[in-house]
């Protein structure tokens, strides 16, 4: 099948005209309720959970038998079967840089006990709770925080400081870094002006008003020098920072964004000379994104990740010197960066495919590059050992379920496999391997992904109708070489539409992430206009494709969160190409989401009080008045997320308009990310029922 994948590819960026394969594997023997029931049909995926002190064990989230109910297991690196442990054996931990020790905390108290759990010493103990210690850089400090306040101790002699003593009713101070092994980097959260946005609850005995904060909080960043006990403001305001401090302690860096994500300031404090300098900037009129900031071990370096190129890539500070330089470059995305000493950093890019994903070390000394990887794969999840020897990640390839997999970064010659969590029962289905499609839209420039799925003994001949599914998120990728983690049950559910006759297409459209800027922020002010655009011209490159074998008469879209509001923006935009929506846990009125996320909504459509037009194009509602095919609206009665105000402002638009054509079904007891199989099994049911009805 990889094969066929790449000649497919080959043929498509040789503009040969292609046609799908006559005899399609399908999974025939698929029953409806198998895929949202238990036992789960791919199995659980191990969800990764810590390093051993001493790293060489791993402990992971799971369920051996395929059921929702996860506990934690354990395996060792070199190679054992899990383990299942019992959660209350298993205490959180913070290894310290040299590796000798370890941190934790213990009813309260702070803990330091050797990396092997030998020797263990509570060294704070008090009335109050003390809690997340942070290691100096040398290992002979650790600050914590106590009520709000930070305190410092040492582990090796008896020292003890109060570092802040803030007002009894100011918000709490927390530890952002260390810089050197006497300054501190601290943060305080202001969240007064928060509004409280209601989700109540109905199924207990009386209903629960369930008042949430929201908002974008006020932030105060300060630096401690613990040798004069001086504390200076560096910042403060609404904003979306954070801040780091070098190893040496000479300098303390803050990533600074405002709240809209527009601009971005890498400001350089040089505690030596007592200055303050923008080191980086970058402005954009859509939202930054993928952006960081992260120091070298021991040295001033610091690595900066920024889109100021348009994709996602490394630039390389000398805080000594004053000097940046771009270290990767091209169109495509680095997706994770790590140093793994002072010289080297390992990286992962798309390069290769924007659906596949390549692990690399990048060598600062010579410009070296060295790839780790060659399987042609989709990786993601990364995560360093404290000692940065060992990579762990999630791999998966077509209608192949992620498993963790490791690099031994002292012998990187192999990627190995530590899970198995895929039951043997799964590969007892023909799962039909997705058509993993590049397509340029209408404007000749914009490139797409794609995936398609065709019926059972589909023929060119006739004409089938078609269901596409529009991912949730708006900024996610779908669209790739593997196993979609996030959708796993609906990709389930798109096999079983092969056997009733629908071709099932996907498209990656503007507003995904992993290809670029540009591509995501196409959609800034206007939400739905370019995605609607994008799957319309998916349908049509697959209609020439198979010779006019699609029913572009009967075309459904469905979709949960920002799914469902494309499939509710879709049939209203263009009703011509789109004939029924089923619209999950959908937005339908974008101001809603504002006050309930402003982090999410801002960057993307502004204020609503300044821009309201901005709103009024993008919400459903706006169109609701006009509506003419037929939609059915499920959403979770307590969903925190996407209120079901947006589901009942929608239906009474509908109502209030004389419109019957619509169905709805609201879920008592869920909320965004339903957590009862039967719920999920009844609204797939009643989407199934929904598309049969109407496309047929």
């Amino acid at each position: 099948m990889r094969l066929l994948s790449y000649l497919f590819v080959s043929a498509l960026m040789s503009g040969l005209l292609f046609t799908p394969v006559q005899s399609q594997d399908v999974p025939e023997n698929l029953i409806f309720e198998q895929i949202f029931h238990e036992p789960v049909l791919p199995g659980i995926r191990p969800s990764f959970r810590s390093f051993s002190a001493t790293q060489d064990t791993l402990y992971f989230s799971w369920n051996d038998s395929s059921y929702f109910d996860t506990g934690l297991y354990k395996m060792a690196l070199s190679g054992s079967e899990p383990e299942p442990v019992d959660d209350d054996d298993f205490t959180s931990f913070t290894r310290s840089p040299n590796g000798r020790l370890i941190s934790y905390t213990k009813d309260g108290n702070i803990y330091v006990a050797n990396s092997d759990w030998s020797n263990e010493r509570r060294i704070i103990a008090s009335q109050e709770n003390d809690i997340t210690p942070v290691w100096s850089p040398n290992s002979r400090k650790l600050a914590f925080v106590r009520s709000g306040d930070v305190w410092v101790t040492d582990v090796t002699r008896p020292e003890l400081i109060q570092v802040t003593k803030r007002a009894s009713d100011a918000p709490g101070i927390f530890i952002q870094d260390w810089s050197g092994n006497n300054r501190l980097i601290l943060r305080q959260t202001d969240n007064s002006d928060a509004k409280t946005i209601y989700f109540p609850e109905y199924v207990d005995e009386f209903v629960e008003p369930g008042g949430s904060q929201r908002g974008i909080p006020s932030v105060a960043f300060y630096s401690a020098d613990l040798s004069t006990m001086d504390i200076d403001t560096l910042s403060s305001g609404v904003q979306r920072s954070s801040a780091a401090g070098s190893f040496s302690g000479n300098f303390s860096v803050k990533d600074s964004s405002d709240a809209a994500l527009k601009h971005r300031k890498v400001i350089v404090y040089d505690h030596q000379n007592e200055s303050r300098s923008v080191i980086f900037e970058e402005e954009t009129d859509g939202w930054l994104s993928g952006t960081s900031i992260s120091f070298a071990q021991r040295t001033d370096r610091l690595m900066i990740r920024s889109e100021q190129s348009g994709w996602n890539h490394i630039y390389i500070a000398n805080l000594a010197t004053g000097t940046v330089e771009q270290l990767t470059e091209g169109d495509f995305e680095i997706t994770w960066a790590n140093w793994l000493d002072d010289q080297t950093i390992i990286y992962a890019n798309n390069e290769a495919d924007y659906g596949e994903r390549h692990i690399f070390i990048h060598n600062l000394r010579d410009g070296s590059v060295e790839q780790l990887t060659s399987d042609e794969a989709y990786r993601y999840q990364f995560r360093l050992s404290d000692d940065n020897t060992k990579l762990i990640y999630a791999k998966t390839y077509f209608n192949e379920p992620y498993d963790l997999y490791m690099i031994d970064l002292e012998n990187p010659e192999e990627e190995i496999q530590l899970t198995h969590s895929v039951p043997d029962s799964f590969y007892d289905y023909n799962w039909q391997q997705e058509e993993y499609v590049r397509f340029t839209g209408r404007d000749g420039e914009t490139e797409l992904s794609m995936s398609v799925l065709y019926p059972k003994n589909f023929d060119t001949n006739r004409q089938y109708p078609v269901v596409v599914f529009a991912h949730g998120a708006g900024s996610l990728q779908n669209v790739y070489k593997g196993w979609s983690n996030n959708y796993w049950r609906e990709y389930m559910f798109h096999q079983y539409l092969l056997n009733q006759g629908y071709v099932v297409v996907e498209v990656d459209f503007r507003h995904s992430t992993g290809y670029g800027r540009k591509f995501r922020e196409d959609v800034t002010n206007w939400m739905g206009k370019y995605e609607v655009e994008d799957i319309v011209d998916g349908l049509d490159w697959v209609q020439e494709k198979t010779n006019g074998a699609l029913d572009l008469d009967n075309v459904g879209i469905y979709g949960g969160s920002y799914g469902g509001f494309m499939a509710l923006y879709a049939v209203s935009d263009a009703p011509d190409r789109f004939h029924a929506a089923a619209a999950l846990r959908k937005v339908s009125n974008w101001r809603n989401y504002y006050y309930a996320n402003p982090w999410y909504t801002l960057p993307r459509l502004g204020d609503p009080e300044e821009v309201p037009e901005h709103y009024d194009r993008s919400s459903p509602l706006t169109y609701a008045p006009d509506l003419e095919r037929p939609v059915i609206l499920l959403h979770g009665l307590i969903d925190d997320n996407v209120g079901a105000q947006d589901a009942f402002q929608y239906a009474d638009e509908l109502i209030q308009n004389g419109n019957t054509n619509f169905e709805m079904m609201i879920y008592p007891s869920e909320r965004h990310g339903f957590t009862s199989p039967n719920s999920w099994h009844d609204e797939y049911l009643r989407i199934f029922e929904f598309f049969e009805k109407h496309l047929k």
